[in-house]
């Protein structure tokens, strides 16, 4: 295999940008299956999602969410977990090694941020050993510390529940209260042109219509329920998208509607 340098670009993290709509792809993991070395053809312009993390022996799950990838153009962003980072990195022959990642700086859980504190000594303790097969990728140090990833396609536009995560204003999302966790979503069914879902307090049914990058709702119908706080607060900013036309823009799991004066929604496939 000849060996090949590629020095990647440090990532700038910035704030949510909303595009028109779109659905981005990942390439596919090297070509045909099988063991093999990995290859900076093989490693990059794929969202690699963190499967587990063995250390001194002991392996553990990974939290959802923590992921890396590596750009065509070269750009390397991930997620740790918990915090998203960027970082440089090399990728000579069958090997890869990062620099110095700068991350955000969120509290987490205890669990996620033990995991996050491993997982980053892990891709920043040195070289690291790339291994692809079958759509998985193994990153392996020196002192033994082993990272499995797997090969994440981007969700799909209908049939998907997407569950609502946070609020964009002015290009920048604002995460959902605790209270409002979990309770917003909506799929969209492409044979009947309708979306459905809840707005967080009640349920909600509208017609859709997809065209040239651009998501139509209609009137919605809803039940008529009374909530307390947040929810409500998170439904009327919701209602706020029907009766008219948003852009939509789909990043591997991740979804985001925004409408013509900025505002809109984000929201993430659920599994």
């Amino acid at each position: 295999m000849n060996k090949q340098r590629l020095a990647l670009t440090a990532l700038t993290l910035v704030p949510l940008v909303v595009a028109c709509g779109s659905e981005s792809g990942s390439s596919s993991v090297g070509s045909g299956s099988g063991s093999g070395s990995g290859s900076s053809a093989s490693l990059k312009g794929v969202h690699w999602t963190v499967d587990s993390l063995t250390v001194d022996g002991k392996s553990e799950k990974a939290p959802g969410g923590a992921y890396v990838k590596i750009a065509e153009d070269g750009e390397v962003n991930g997620n740790y977990g918990c915090n998203g980072f960027g970082t440089t990195a090399t990728v000579e022959g069958d090997s890869v090694k990062f620099g110095t990642a700068r991350s955000t700086d969120m509290a987490c859980t205890g669990v996620s941020m033990k995991f996050e504190e491993s997982l980053r000594r892990a891709l920043s303790g040195g070289e690291l050993k790339a291994e692809t097969s079958d759509g998985k990728l193994t990153l392996t140090s020196d002192s033994g510390a082993k990272v499995v990833l797997s090969e994440e396609k981007p969700a799909q536009l209908y049939g998907t529940t997407w569950k609502v995560t946070s609020i964009v204003r002015d290009g920048t999302a604002v995460s959902l209260s605790s209270e409002s966790k979990d309770k917003a979503w909506f799929t969209l069914d492409e044979k009947k042109g309708t979306l459905a879902g809840s707005l967080g307090c009640n349920r909600v049914s509208a017609d859709a219509t997809v065209r040239d990058g651009s998501l139509t709702l209609g009137t919605p119908g809803t039940t008529r329920r009374m909530c307390d706080g947040s929810l409500m607060d998170t439904e009327k900013t919701l209602l706020k998208l029907f009766k008219s036309t948003v852009d939509y823009k789909i990043d591997q799991r991740t979804i985001t509607l925004t409408s013509e004066n900025g505002e809109g929604i984000s929201a993430v496939a659920s599994k």
